[in-house]
C-alpha cells in the first residue's frame, strides 16, 4: 500500500515535497476542493503530479456501499487499498432552521463517527464487530479520508462545522498514535480547521491509554463506555474489563485535562434484564460521585444472533429520571438509523452474507 497524502500534517508534507509552496496548493486541494486524484488539482506542474503519483495516493478509500435512513442518517461500507472494508456514519444532528421569510437561520448540524480500525481486539460481548475479529489498525490517512470522503458525497464545504466521533470500528486508544495525528491533521487551519472541542475519543476503557492520551494535550473531549455498573457484569460485557477494571478507568478519567466547563462522557448501554434496574441507577450515582460526569443512555440496538435485548421505554425512562434527580447529568440518545444497518459492523456482515 503507497502511503496517502492524508497521513500527513502540512508541515510534515513540506519536508517531502518541495517547493514548499506547492504543499499549501495541495492542502487546498485535499480539505477544500476534495481532490480524489492528482488530476484534479489543477495548479499543481505535470512532472510533480507525475513525481507525486508513483509515491502517494490522494484519497485511500473508495464508497463500495451506503444505506439511507429516514431519519438522515447514512452508512458507509468503504474500502481501502488492500480489498478490506470498514464502516463510517454520517448524522443529522440538528435540522436547518428557516425564518418566516425562508431565509436559513442555521444549517443542519452533523456528526461523522469514524472508524480506528478494522475488526477489534476488545471482543465486547455486545458489539457485531467483534465477530469479525481484529485485522489491522487503520493509519492516520485512512481515519482522515473517512471524514473527507462523506464530506465530499454530502456536499458539505470544508468550512462548514462537523464534530467527529472516534466511535465506529475499533478501540481508538489501540491505535493511539495514528488516532492522535488524525487529531493533529484534522485540526489543521488550512486544512478542515476541525478544533479539539470539535473531536470526541470514545474507549472502552484503556485507563493506562486514557493517561497517555491526557499528556499529549490535543484539547479532545474524552467518552468512556462504561456499560456497567460492577466489575462482574462488565467483565461479561467486556471480556478487557479484567485487565482495566472500573475503578483504575475512573481514576484515569480524574486525572485527564478537562475544559473546566465540559463534562466527561459516560457511555451506558442499556440492556434489558442485565443493567436497567433502578439498583443500577443508585450504583451508578455512588460510582460517579466526585467525577464531572455526564451520562449517555443508549438503547442496546439488536441484531441477528445476539442474546441481548433492547430496554424498555419505561425502564429507560425510569433510569434516567433516577439519576437527574440524584444530580447527574443524563440524556437518552436518539437512536439513529433504526430502518438500516445501523448497529457497528451490521453493514459490513450484511454484505459478508450477501456475497
Amino acid at each position: 500500500m503507497k502511503p496517502s497524502l492524508m497521513d500527513y500534517t502540512q508541515k510534515e508534507l513540506m519536508t517531502l515535497i518541495k517547493p514548499s509552496f506547492r504543499v499549501k496548493q495541495i492542502y487546498g486541494w485535499l480539505y477544500h476542493q476534495y481532490a480524489s486524484s492528482f488530476d484534479d488539482m489543477k495548479n499543481i506542474p505535470k512532472a510533480l503530479k507525475e513525481e507525486l503519483a508513483e509515491k502517494f495516493v490522494v484519497n485511500p478509500l473508495t464508497i463500495v456501499n451506503k444505506e439511507v435512513s429516514t431519519d438522515g442518517t447514512i452508512k458507509y461500507l468503504l474500502q481501502m487499498q488492500d480489498g478490506k472494508t470498514m464502516e463510517a456514519v454520517w448524522l443529522k444532528m440538528k435540522e436547518k432552521q428557516l425564518d418566516d421569510n425562508g431565509d436559513v437561520i442555521q444549517e443542519a448540524k452533523y456528526t461523522i463517527c469514524v472508524s480506528t480500525q478494522v475488526g477489534c481486539k476488545v471482543g465486547c460481548s455486545f458489539c457485531l464487530t467483534a465477530k469479525g475479529g481484529f485485522t489491522r489498525d487503520l493509519t492516520a490517512g485512512e481515519i482522515v479520508s473517512q471524514v473527507v470522503t462523506l464530506k465530499k458525497d454530502n456536499e458539505h464545504k470544508h468550512n462548514r462545522k462537523i464534530n467527529i466521533v472516534y466511535m465506529g470500528m475499533g478501540e481508538p486508544l489501540d491505535n493511539l498514535d495514528n488516532v492522535a495525528q488524525a487529531i493533529k491533521i484534522f485540526k489543521e487551519e488550512e486544512g478542515l480547521c476541525i478544533g479539539g472541542k470539535r473531536q470526541t475519543v470514545s474507549t472502552s476503557g484503556l485507563s493506562n491509554k486514557i493517561d497517555r492520551l491526557g499528556e499529549m494535550d490535543l484539547g479532545v473531549h474524552i467518552a468512556i463506555s462504561l456499560h456497567a455498573v460492577d466489575d462482574e457484569l462488565r467483565s461479561e460485557l467486556i471480556p478487557m474489563n479484567k485487565a482495566h477494571n472500573i475503578n483504575s478507568i475512573i481514576e484515569a478519567v480524574k486525572r485527564f485535562p478537562i475544559d473546566t466547563r465540559k463534562k466527561v462522557m459516560f457511555e451506558y448501554l442499556v440492556i434489558k434484564g442485565k443493567n436497567d434496574d433502578i439498583g443500577s441507577a443508585k450504583k451508578l450515582v455512588k460510582l460517579l460521585s466526585g467525577v464531572k460526569a455526564k451520562v449517555n443512555l443508549i438503547y442496546f440496538n439488536p441484531y441477528p444472533g445476539t442474546p441481548y435485548e433492547r430496554p424498555s421505554k419505561a425502564d429507560m425512562v425510569a433510569f434516567d429520571e433516577y439519576l437527574i434527580k440524584h444530580g447527574l447529568l443524563c440524556t437518552i440518545r436518539d437512536s439513529k438509523g433504526m430502518d438500516i444497518s445501523a448497529a457497528c459492523g451490521q453493514l459490513k456482515e450484511k454484505i459478508k452474507e450477501e456475497k
